[in-house]
């Protein structure tokens, strides 16, 4: 199945760079292709641009296979959406939610989303080919399950697939949250970066690792867990247990906990302003009191990114990726948040693991877990059952 999966990761292509990509011969490519062309796995999808000669027609797998579901399951918010083998999106749903509830609760509500999302694109249960689930903890990838996660710790060693399995026949495939994020920066480069990082930074911090063109996931499935890394020896105890956590110390809620005290202490008039009209401040008025200049507020952003940056230079000496993506509800903040966070990374790093590094948010924003969500879906329903149904 590897000319499926090529045509997948490429996002389409005409059969000459298909050939090329896999190393065939033309005529191996053309017989290859017009058999999974006649068994209706592959399709034409339109000529390519003319570059001079007869324009190449564009093949990409066949949207008659079915749909792929796609779930992100965040701490705060779970977004569902339905999409094409190509993962073009046919119906999307995102509400608040927290994970605190169990599964239970949030698995029934997913559960209720996907029946009716896939009434609403005319299609049934039958017609799922595989199914993609992002949550925010370390996950066993092998068996689907949740490994003491911190942050929901009543759905330790839940079955999430198991519990799929009982409406749906397709493969129902479990990841942690900002692994999909990586999956999905990476069919959006289609495979051209082989050494990048993603890191989201919400209720928890987490890095997605691409390390030889594939997501690495580590011995057990915590590769990447780097919010519980110390930055501060003295700092606030973590929910972890632990001390001086940088997801303690510069994740949303503490973002978000510096922005009561400075608006507390009238320290920002902006920030108690937002207090009293709403009664509560989040992350993005911070972002936003910054914008209008308040002082406390830079302080605050600039605090977050530098002690992010100062884990994130520890990552890139050992790891010294070609890009970092940042990403989460915390890009919202705005610019100011990046730069402190990459002037920390070039402080703290070595010059060799910075020559060519690029720091940016990532470029698929809020849309990241459900575009990763389908790619696993779709890659890992090609490896296991070659998208026969």
């Amino acid at each position: 199945m590897r000319l499926l999966e090529t045509t997948f990761w490429s996002a389409g292509g005409s059969r000459h760079a298909m050939a090329e990509q896999l190393g065939f011969s033309k005529s191996k490519a053309n017989g290859l292709i017009a058999g999974l062309v006649d068994q209706g796995l592959l399709a034409e999808a339109g000529l390519q641009r003319s570059s001079g000669g007869r324009r190449a027609e564009n093949l990409q797998l066949n949207a008659g296979l079915g749909v792929l579901v796609g779930i992100d399951i965040g701490a705060t918010s779970l977004d569902v959406a339905v999409l094409r083998p190509n993962l073009t999106v046919l119906a999307q749903h995102d509400e608040p939610a927290d994970v605190r509830e169990g599964p239970a609760v949030v698995l029934a509500r997913v559960r209720t989303l996907m029946r009716e999302l896939l009434a609403r694109c005319n299609v049934g249960a039958r017609d799922v080919l595989g199914i993609g689930i992002g949550v925010p903890g370390p996950v066993n990838f092998e068996i689907g399950q949740l490994v003491n996660p911190p942050l929901m710790p009543a759905w330790d060693s839940f079955s999430i697939r198991d519990y799929l399995r009982e409406d749906y026949a397709a493969p129902v495939f479990v990841d942690n949250d900002v692994n999909l994020m990586a999956l999905g920066e990476l069919w959006r480069l289609k495979r051209s970066l082989s050494n990048f990082l993603v890191i989201k930074i919400g209720t928890g911090i987490g890095c997605g690792i691409v390390c030889h063109g594939e997501v690495y996931r580590g011995a057990a499935g915590s590769a990447g867990d780097v919010g519980h890394i110390c930055v501060d020896q003295e700092g606030p105890r973590c929910h972890c247990g632990n001390l001086g956590c940088v997801e303690a110390m510069a994740a949303g809620p503490a973002i978000t906990r510096m922005a009561m005290q400075a608006a507390e202490a009238g320290e920002s008039a902006a920030l108690a302003e937002c207090l009293r009209v709403h009664g509560r401040i989040d992350a993005i008025d911070v972002g936003q009191a910054s914008r209008g200049g308040d002082t406390a507020a830079n302080a605050i952003i600039q605090c977050a990114g530098s002690l992010i940056g100062q884990m994130l230079a520890s990552v890139v000496n050992f790891f010294n990726p070609s890009h970092v993506f940042i990403g989460g509800g915390i890009t919202r903040i705005g610019p100011l948040f990046l730069a402190a966070v990459r002037q920390s990374v070039y402080q703290r790093s070595l010059a060799l693991s910075t020559r060519h590094l690029e720091i940016q948010y990532t470029p698929l924003g809020t849309q990241g877990g459900l575009v990763g969500a389908g790619v696993l879906a779709m890659h890992e329903t090609l490896k296991v059952r070659g998208v026969a149904p």
